[in-house]
């Protein structure tokens, strides 16, 4: 009987803490794979690798700007000392067929550098989702949200740097030389789509066969260097 009063008398014994989980939390899924070990390493070897090619798109950017100041200047010029509008219109046109043509040639020139950044991207997304899922599980997560959706973060936590260290742990590093013939997932995608709709099309009785459409350059367009 004494010793069931003194467990009578003694506190209950706490129940078990729930998990740290903070319930919400919110990420930068882009600055989670820009952040990256894999990601980082990737960039600066394609720098080393890609030199000559950033070189030679540099160089030819700055001869475009050259061409169109020289163009901008004689417009300027002209119109300044009342040359006709037809005189004009043919250097202002002029003006925007050399922009146009000059960052499709650097555009082209950066597209080994472009496909690389692509692939280097998909690499480390393929990862992502694990990654996602594997943060929130070890910090009791239940609602990730991107930070462009929240509007007060009183409460909420950066899950971004744990994410970045299960990519590290995922994916700790990859290729940055795109296979020959390799294109972007939305380019594979679209393509495959336009396929399934010429097939589907051709299935049908009595369908006319599309015109043949000019090939269309293909790959992610570089921004520069």
């Amino acid at each position: 009987a004494i010793a069931a009063k003194k467990d009578k008398d003694q506190p209950a014994p706490a129940a078990p803490a729930a998990p740290a989980g903070l319930g919400v939390a919110v990420a930068n899924l882009n600055a989670a794979v820009a952040g990256s070990e894999a990601f980082k390493n990737a960039a600066q070897q394609r720098q080393t690798y890609y030199k000559a090619t950033l070189d030679q798109a540099e160089a030819r950017a700055k001869q475009l700007d050259a061409q169109l100041k020289t163009l901008v200047d004689k417009f300027q010029a002209d119109r300044a000392a009342k040359k006709p509008d037809a005189v004009l219109q043919q250097q202002y046109q002029a003006i925007q067929q050399a922009e146009a043509t000059g960052k499709q040639n650097v555009q082209q020139i950066l597209m080994p550098v472009a496909l690389s950044e692509a692939y280097v991207n998909e690499q480390i997304s393929d990862k992502l989702d694990a990654a996602v899922q594997a943060a929130m599980t070890k910090k009791g997560v239940n609602i990730l949200l991107q930070p462009g959706a929240v509007v007060a973060r009183a409460g909420t936590h950066e899950l971004t740097p744990a994410i970045v260290a299960e990519l590290n742990t995922l994916v700790p590093n990859v290729q940055f030389i795109a296979p020959p013939g390799w294109l972007p997932r939305e380019v594979r995608e679209q393509q495959a789509a336009q396929q399934a709709a010429q097939q589907q099309q051709a299935a049908q009785p009595g369908a006319a066969q599309p015109a043949a459409r000019p090939a269309q350059p293909v790959g992610p367009q570089p921004d520069g260097r």
